[in-house]
């Protein structure tokens, strides 16, 4: 949705009553053209990992894009003019960043959520801007979801849309590869705080490349001041990351919205299991990883994960937030 088409939407200010703060806040900082005032956060950073030749990207995540056609199911129509409201000026940050990219000769590495739910519109705009440019894609957990917040997200959930959803973008979804002037960018899926063993097969194929490896997914991994940091932020509510300890998820906050055993709450949600956390403890002592970017949390944070490899998590791309990345 264009700025004009969103104000149009909204009835100007009469309705900023139901928009989130985000969007009232912009709403009131409008230019006289009627856009609002947006500046990107992009914030420079330099990673040593062994490139050939120097290159640059640009990394953001968590686009939530929420179009929808007017032939989709009321219900559709419905969740994403709800779910708008939460990402009101999501396209045009989208149209900055990669306007950014395009002036900057920069490749585009995006963590994933650039949909907000699936919708034909939504898979219809992706197709269409992963194809300008140069892309490498690791999805997220609502780059599959047909409703948010509908149901247990698993592997059977995600293959309701599957194909149709990998149609629409560059590479595969569940596990990629690709070597840029000798780094090897592994992406892989796991938006539902897990990976599979063959995810984990193929990441110790990759391995034995003998090349330096940039991880590229949506969800970070535990590292513990980060989770320490979320848990303070939340009231112990949820660390949103992968591999959290399971002595920290049973000891979440309960949500009291739902019966303890739920599928809403996040102890069951991000409990880890023991696949994943065999490939984490695995994946920590591979020299060959030199850094993970990953998105997500929606906030900025760096923390080392392994002797030889930073993770790096990247703000809300709904609100600027980037990084431009220089690999030496």
């Amino acid at each position: 949705m264009k700025r004009s088409e969103f104000l149009k939407l909204c009835g100007g200010f009469a309705l900023a009553a139901t928009l989130s703060k985000s969007a009232v806040a912009a709403l009131q900082n409008l230019k006289d053209d009627g856009v609002p005032d947006l500046k990107l956060d992009i914030r420079p950073l330099k990673l040593n990992v062994g490139a050939t030749k120097p290159f640059k990207a640009l990394h953001f995540s968590d686009t939530h894009f929420t179009r929808v056609f007017d032939h989709e199911s009321e219900r559709k129509r419905k969740l994403a003019a709800a779910r708008q409201r939460s990402f009101p000026w999501a396209e045009h940050y989208f149209d900055m960043q990669m306007d950014y990219a395009q002036q900057h000769n920069l490749m585009i590495i995006h963590t994933g959520d650039m949909n907000d739910l699936i919708t034909e519109a939504n898979l219809k705009h992706v197709a269409e801007q992963t194809r300008v440019g140069d892309w490498i894609f690791a999805p997220g957990n609502h780059d599959f979801s047909l409703f948010v917040g509908e149901a247990w997200e698993d592997e059977a959930y995600k293959a309701q849309s599957y194909d149709k959803v990998q149609a629409a973008f560059p590479n595969d979804l569940t596990f990629a590869s690709r070597v840029i002037n000798g780094v090897n960018f592994v992406s892989l899926m796991n938006g539902y705080y897990y990976v599979t063993e063959y995810q984990a097969e193929r990441m110790k194929e990759e391995v034995k490349r003998g090349l330096p490896i940039v991880l590229l997914c949506h969800v970070p991994f535990y590292t513990p001041k980060h989770c320490e940091w979320v848990l303070k932020s939340n009231n112990n509510y949820a660390t949103a990351v992968m591999g959290t300890p399971r002595e920290i998820t049973e000891n979440f906050r309960p949500n009291p919205n739902y019966p303890i055993d739920h599928w809403k709450q996040c102890r069951l949600q991000m409990r880890t299991n023991d696949t994943t956390m065999a490939f984490i403890e695995w994946l920590k002592q591979q020299p060959a990883l030199k850094a993970i970017l990953c998105g997500h949390n929606h906030h900025f944070y760096e923390e080392q994960f392994s002797p030889t490899a930073v993770q790096y998590i990247v703000g809300a791309g709904y609100k600027g937030a980037a990084y431009e990345v220089e690999f030496v």
